[in-house]
């Protein structure tokens, strides 16, 4: 599932292999480019999605496609668990991950490690809670990995999904359809230098099956009592299930 939607369209690299090389042309800028795309609304989502484990306080948590450990570090901060695995497929987003890790002497509790999603190395029934904050629309096969995670997961073990989905309502839907494909790739190439990453970012939006249609796939692999909450007039929205 949104296997042809890739961020440099080459016909010999794969689309996971192509993720990982524009996640390491960007990461020096991702952290910056992110709040200030958003105009730091970013900041709010990730909280609410984190609040959504308050309840069940996970003491184990995977953080797939950790990015630069926005999510993670956020989460240790609300939930203060004992430890945060990061996984990812860039090791430049990784590397700015870790220099983070390092400034905030938070070693012993967050580590990070180079992985495939669709493919995560770690035994069954691992994790007491799984996050991923805006990745899953970068899946190469979007079932397959939330397969993989509902694997790791332990019984009654939840997940929380944070990604970006197509607002329906006027006169949201035409400025953020404005936004998103004319101003966004002009400062994320300007910033970035990477000319396809922000062109990528509104193509990979359209293409995800957001809402029910999300849903219904995480209810296909084995959630239970799965939940999809919109944030901002739908910009976002949070994903959640149960093992």
């Amino acid at each position: 599932m949104n296997e042809k939607i890739t961020p440099y369209q080459s016909a010999s690299a794969t689309k996971k292999e192509q993720v990982a090389d524009m996640f390491n042309n960007i990461s020096k800028t991702y952290d910056f480019l992110n709040h200030f795309l958003s105009l730091g609304i970013d900041i709010i989502w990730r909280k609410k999605a984190i609040g959504e484990l308050k309840a069940m306080k996970p003491q184990s948590i995977l953080d797939v496609a950790t990015g630069t450990g926005d999510f993670a570090f956020e989460a240790i901060k609300i939930l203060q668990p004992t430890k945060i695995v990061g996984v990812d497929i860039s090791a430049g987003m990784l590397a700015e991950a870790q220099k983070k890790i390092d400034e905030r002497k938070l070693g012993g509790v967050f580590t990070v490690k180079i992985g495939d999603s669709e493919k995560l190395q770690f035994s069954d029934n691992q994790f007491d809670a799984v996050t991923v904050a805006f990745g899953v629309r970068n899946y190469e096969n979007l079932e397959k990995g939330l397969s993989d995670m509902f694997r790791v997961l332990k019984p009654k073990g939840k997940i929380v999904i944070l990604e970006f989905s197509k607002p329906q309502k006027f006169p949201v839907k035409q400025g953020y359809n404005f936004y998103f494909q004319h101003i966004l790739p002009v400062f994320g190439k300007l910033f970035s230098k990477d000319s396809r990453a922000y062109t990528y970012l509104p193509e990979s939006v359209a293409a995800f099956p957001d809402g029910t249609a999300f849903t219904a796939l995480m209810n296909k692999v084995g959630f239970k009592t799965t939940k999809h909450i919109s944030l901002t007039f739908g910009i976002c929205s949070i994903y959640t299930g149960i093992k």
